[in-house]
């Protein structure tokens, strides 16, 4: 029997099984590299919703039956694809399901809810209260309606923010270099011009080599020092040290990012060592995508195309 590993949610493993199960040997496998690497020795498919765990050419190499890994998620950084080819391992990702993605809100909803965060110092005001203090003047809010918001990829989640930011009254100036047609009531405008004129910045690409530090030391100089950054799309994308020294220095008001680089491993990363101590900078465990409801949706695709590439069903 075909046999499928999984690593996710319990709620994907669920939509896995409801699509797979008859046909095929499911395993739900811990997110640790050890036992990753051991169920791939045997499994003829991966369906990873998790992507804790790299999948390097040692693992890829050793993993003689696998066929296909299927990711419930857009990006697949985590895996080294240059050795999946050269071991005939097929990669997809949910960059091919356009249509299932356009009706996936949780990371841009993650995304603007990190927006009102940092406008409001919910974090910081919420604590203030629970230590036994009263004082609304130690917690300005800026307010959104009429300000501008600067979109870094007008894609899918840049769309949804776009529609969320004019709803609060939001200008929204947005750049990307492949989108077209350009979105309605986006008006276009250069990186630089994004930075410049924005008072929230957001950032929706995916990690490439041309995305890889595309935020940098000059680029948060070049950005208003009463700005908020948001990243939600990847750690590398952001070159960490400048932003950590950017909210250092008063360059940049706040910022919120779902992801960090070289995440899962964050114990002694510099930026969590800095919000430990500092209210300006708030930290979320890459949640962004993670709904139950979304999970189950984009794991249960996932096995779709598992079961139709080992010739299990038909697509």
């Amino acid at each position: 029997m075909i046999e499928v590993a999984y690593i996710g949610a319990t709620a994907g493993f669920v939509a896995v099984k409801d699509v797979l199960n008859v046909r095929a040997k499911i395993k739900h496998v811990p997110a640790t590299e050890i036992a990753v690497a051991n169920a791939l020795t045997t499994a003829n498919a991966l369906i990873d919703a998790s992507m804790k765990v790299r999948l390097t050419a040692e693992v890829l190499t050793r993993a003689k039956q696998l066929r296909i890994i299927s990711t419930a998620t857009t990006g697949s950084d985590h895996i080294d694809h240059s050795a999946a080819a050269s071991n005939g391992i097929v990669v997809l990702t949910l960059r091919e399901d356009r249509p299932l993605l356009n009706n996936l809100t949780p990371a841009a909803e993650l995304s603007w809810a990190l927006v009102l965060a940092c406008a409001r110092r919910l974090v910081p005001a919420i604590a203030h209260v629970r230590s036994g203090s009263w004082v609304r003047e130690d917690f300005p809010g800026l307010m959104l309606n009429g300000r501008v918001l600067g979109l870094i990829g007008c894609g899918r989640i840049g769309q949804w923010m776009a529609r969320y930011g004019r709803a609060f009254g939001m200008t929204v100036l947005g750049t990307d270099p492949y989108i077209e047609p350009w979105p309605a009531d986006v008006e276009r405008g250069t990186l630089e011009e994004v930075l410049a004129r924005s008072d929230v910045v957001s950032i929706h690409v995916h990690l490439s080599e041309s995305t890889r530090g595309l935020l940098g030391a000059s680029q948060f100089a070049a950005m208003k020092p009463t700005a908020i950054l948001i990243n939600t799309s990847r750690g590398a994308v952001v070159d960490e040290l400048a932003l950590l020294d950017a909210l250092k220095t008063g360059k940049l008001a706040a910022a919120a990012v779902d992801v960090l680089d070289g995440e899962p491993d964050i114990a002694d990363h510099p930026l969590v060592n800095y919000a430990r101590h500092h209210d300006n900078l708030l930290i979320t465990p890459h949640c962004g995508g993670f709904s139950p409801d979304a999970v189950a949706r984009v794991c249960a695709r996932a096995a779709e195309k598992v079961a139709h590439h080992l010739g299990l069903s038909t697509p």
